[in-house]
């Protein structure tokens, strides 16, 4: 398998009241990239995980892709 490019999953972490969240979910759509959406309001159990990522942040949104990750987003480009 010399030369396979594994991809990691990208996974976000959202708030429904973020308009941050709702801008980086219009363009990754936009941009046709795949991505899983976790809902913290929806699914609160996660908070802890999110928190670990981010070494105690609690900002949303939070893009995780294997061993990246990125807390905020501030647009494309």
């Amino acid at each position: 398998m010399a030369g396979m490019v594994t991809k990691h999953a990208l996974i976000v972490y959202t708030r429904p009241d973020c308009s941050y969240s709702d801008a980086l979910l219009h363009d990754l759509d936009k941009d046709g990239v795949a991505y899983e959406q976790i809902d913290l309001e929806a699914h609160p159990e996660q908070i802890p995980e999110m928190e670990r990522l981010t070494g105690g942040e609690r900002i949303t949104p939070v893009m995780v892709e294997g061993d990246l990750v990125i807390v905020g987003y501030h647009g494309v480009g």
